[in-house]
């Protein structure tokens, strides 16, 4: 099992052409694993002097895997991170991280199991933090690459002692979906760095619905969302 230190939800996209971002909104999503309902998650954006700010909840619980996640961001006008907050706890164990750009880099400071560390990390105007399960994450993902029109995306590992590593994305046909019983158009990507690869559905305002890591059989559905057909079996919401 894959935790904080060794498992990040790679799910990340853009269409060139979509609609502009969504730049206040709230969101709630069920987390399953091969179609069982696990955990739960998530975000809100808001509007703020000089940009945006967000906050994200999760809370995943299963064999091997009790994991509590909470972020808050502040993003300048042009979605670009300029500080976070993580506190969470991870099978019993407290975890926190704090970043922000210094300069030609970005600034980790994490501390997991009792130890903390520090680290200066390659800065890229177009990093997204991206904790696991995190919809606020994949979300400002989103926005950021249609402001870039899906060029030079990066993603912000909190895991170990902090990582950067660049993403690839694959733009794929169209597929159908209902949310609240309304049909919309969903647009279907898949993001892969690092080694793996991820499936990600937006609505046609550039909402996050649907992520999907098939390795892990992991899935972070929006509520009241349905994919028609849906690629594989998900979790009712409650």
């Amino acid at each position: 099992m894959r935790t904080l230190q060794g498992f990040v939800l790679l799910c990340l996209g853009v269409v060139v052409g979509w609609a502009a971002p969504i730049w206040a909104q709230s969101a709630d999503f069920v987390v399953s694993q091969n179609g069982h309902t696990v955990g739960t998650a998530s975000c809100d954006f808001k509007a703020r002097a000089g940009g945006f700010e967000s906050s994200s909840m999760v809370k995943v619980e299963m064999q091997g895997l009790d994991y509590e996640l909470s972020v808050t961001e502040r993003l300048n006008t042009a979605h670009h991170l300029e500080h976070v907050v993580l506190s969470g706890v991870l099978n019993g164990s407290a975890v926190s991280v704090v970043g922000k750009p210094d300069g030609a880099n970005f600034l980790l400071n994490i501390s997991a199991n009792g130890r903390s560390s520090t680290a200066r990390l390659e800065a890229h105007a177009g990093a997204v933090f991206l904790p696991d399960f995190d919809p606020g994450a994949l979300q400002s993902l989103m926005d950021l690459a249609a402001e870039q029109n899906g060029r030079d995306l990066w993603a912000i590992l909190p895991k170990q002692a902090g990582s950067v590593a660049q993403v690839e994305l694959a733009t794929y046909a169209d597929e159908q979906g209902t949310l609240d019983g309304k049909a919309i158009a969903v647009h279907h990507l898949r993001a892969a760095f690092g080694g793996g690869s991820a499936d990600l559905f937006a609505g046609p305002d550039n909402e996050l619905m649907q992520a999907e890591l098939p390795q892990e059989g992991f899935a972070l559905v929006r509520k009241g969302f349905v994919l028609t057909p849906p690629k594989k079996p998900i979790a009712p919401a409650e």
